[in-house]
């Protein structure tokens, strides 16, 4: 039943509303608010699978859905400037009377395929639910187009949200199917790949600089300018990703491949970071490096952010950092006044963090990013708080923000010193949170817009 919404977050006598945050030591896992019917807030500055798919090289994207759908995935690619790399075919009404979905896509995306002005070396093409519903024989569409098309590598994608919560997610899918393309070749034993993150890792990172010290190379698909320079990573000794929902895909990969790989979190905790450094160390061959200094060195920085900072309250949101708990266990630790995060799922990968946070910061608020009653609630909190995260900047109503998503794409101990020195930078000056609001997909690199 249909329930008209309130503007007040509290619930009134005999209301079962769920709330929309709960102290952290009352947080259920791994939702530490329940579903309900969502809000889906402004702040779009994450990337979604256009975004990921514009860093293969040499690649055409096909959205073969609805028009109602396709509006998002359209203006992505025309506010990254990379229209040309999209197109899509529309599934109307009749097309389901008349005839069925396997000739509608076959058919929608050969037309699309000799009409284009280029001729792209790979294509992603992405199916959606409607697929799904109706039962379409998957196997024998692609079957079809690479036979019309011997010369192209299609990459089974899916556009279908009904799959976001439960099952293999878009995200996974895309880049399995992203990595996918890497064939069996000669292995090159002094090569490193870094395969399906969205954000390249800067060279001064402490995996970066891991690898140099073995003698190894390290290569990233933001390196890659051509089809064929993305196709040597199937050369890499060893198979590396920092992203969770790329982690199913390249571990399947990697066992056809008949190559190591390794899923190293980018957590912001000294113990999971220093874990993941002895598998590094132990796969490349080399002694776990000693992190003392490391840590001294971000302790000392911690400490003095503590005393900038001193009463400033901090919120963080899980779309600025990959381990949000983690960041609020470490600046709590180190004194500073962190009072919200906003999250909607705790990972497994934090669920020590949540349980140090119930018993030792057991006020600290874990606020939903969807839940509907956050649409009409007052963001008015004021520039007396510090966001880190631009969905916490837009929810508390601050202009000082730390605006990253993905942990800015750095890793390790050094990503917790470059957190420090952008929040720092953060509170002494303010930026118009209105402007961001409407971005999407921060931090693209220029590779999305190269021209092949």
């Amino acid at each position: 039943m249909l329930r008209r919404l309130r503007p007040s977050l509290a619930p009134e006598a005999g209301d079962q509303r769920t709330p929309a945050w709960v102290r952290a030591a009352d947080a259920s896992f791994p939702r530490p608010v329940p579903n309900v019917l969502e809000f889906n807030a402004p702040v779009h500055e994450n990337w979604n699978i256009v975004h990921t798919g514009m860093l293969m090289p040499e690649c055409h994207q096909i959205y073969v859905c609805a028009d109602n759908c396709l509006r998002g995935v359209v203006l992505t690619a025309a506010e990254m400037g990379a229209s040309e790399r999209l197109s899509s075919v529309v599934i109307e009404e009749a097309d389901l009377l008349r005839d069925n979905l396997e000739s509608v896509t076959i058919e929608g995306v050969s037309d699309v395929l000799r009409k284009l002005t280029y001729h792209p070396r790979a294509v992603m093409v992405f199916l959606v639910c409607l697929h799904h519903f109706v039962g379409t024989d998957v196997r024998y569409v692609y079957a079809e187009l690479e036979r019309r098309f011997p010369r192209v590598r299609f990459l089974r994608c899916w556009m279908d949200p009904i799959m976001q919560k439960t099952g293999i997610t878009p995200e996974q899918r895309q880049r399995r199917a992203m990595a996918e393309l890497l064939d069996p070749v000669p292995q090159d034993e002094n090569l490193v790949g870094v395969l399906s993150d969205d954000l390249r890792l800067p060279d001064d990172s402490d995996l970066a600089r891991l690898v140099r010290s073995s003698g190894r190379r390290l290569m990233q698909l933001h390196d890659c300018a051509r089809l064929d320079d993305y196709l040597s990573l199937g050369a890499s000794s060893l198979l590396v990703t920092r992203t969770a929902v790329a982690a199913w895909g390249l571990a399947k990969v990697a066992r056809r491949l008949e190559r190591p790989y390794l899923y190293l979190p980018p957590a912001l905790d000294y113990e999971a970071i220093d874990a993941s450094l002895g598998r590094l160390a132990q796969a490349l061959g080399v002694p776990t490096p000693n992190t003392r200094e490391q840590r001294r060195a971000c302790d000392a920085a911690l400490d003095a952010l503590a005393r900038r900072l001193a009463g400033v309250p901090v919120a963080i949101d899980a779309l600025a950092v990959n381990h949000p708990l983690e960041l609020a266990r470490l600046l709590l630790e180190h004194g500073l006044d962190v009072r919200r995060v906003y999250l909607d799922v705790v990972s497994d990968e934090e669920r020590g963090a949540l349980a140090w946070l119930r018993s030792q910061a057991p006020d600290l608020e874990l606020w939903s990013t969807v839940h509907p009653t956050l649409r009409q609630r007052p963001r008015t909190d004021g520039d007396g708080w510090l966001a880190v995260g631009p969905k916490a900047a837009w929810f508390v109503g601050t202009s000082h923000v730390v605006n990253v998503i993905e942990t800015d794409g750095h890793w390790g101990y050094e990503a917790i010193l470059h957190l420090v020195g952008l929040m720092e930078r953060a509170w002494a000056a303010s930026v118009d949170v209105r402007s961001l609001v409407p971005r999407k997909g921060l931090g693209l690199p220029c590779a999305c817009q190269m021209p092949w």
